[in-house]
């Protein structure tokens, strides 16, 4: 019987492994969205340990799209609340990972723009809405937080996180 069982699994995951590219044209984008990410600016944070709230507004204006900082300096080993609230009267993301992972992903928002975002390290914000992300920055180093809609982050969304 086991044997049997553990042919059969054999065979699904083979199915999987050969069919997986072809699924992508038959599965929405936003359900083949970060099923393999690895964060480059840390991990998610531990709600029962410090951390310090840092306020992110995001909001645009004739010609421009903003947060209200485009530069913040962390300690590495601190977790960091982000309180993002989206004052605008257009959907805007919070996408926090190394400059190259958002630049990749850039390019995969183009071809998907209705991808949806709820991750740990990224949200997508109605107009209007608020959320928060609990993050620990483990590693040194210059990250990017980012709203990768399209036209977005060339309106000038986006800024760094410096970790120390």
């Amino acid at each position: 019987m086991s044997v049997r069982l553990s042919a059969a699994a054999i065979s699904l995951s083979a199915i999987a492994v050969i069919a997986g590219p072809f699924l992508a044209d038959f599965v929405p984008s936003r359900a083949l969205a970060h099923t393999e990410h690895v964060f480059a600016a840390g991990e998610p944070g531990d709600p029962k340990k410090p951390f310090r709230t840092i306020e992110i507004t995001m909001t645009e204006g004739p010609g421009t799209m903003s947060y209200s900082s485009g530069s913040i300096e962390v300690r590495k080993g601190e977790q960091i609340k982000f309180v993002l609230k989206n004052t605008g009267y257009l959907a805007h993301e919070f996408l926090l990972d190394s400059i190259e992972n958002n630049a990749k992903h850039k390019i995969e928002m183009e071809k998907h723009p209705d991808m949806e975002h709820d991750e740990p390290n990224g949200k997508k914000l109605e107009p209007k809405a608020s959320s928060d992300i609990l993050w620990r920055f483990t590693k040194a180093g210059t990250f990017e937080f980012a709203c990768l809609i399209p036209g977005h982050y060339e309106a000038g969304m986006k800024g760094v996180v410096v970790v120390k």
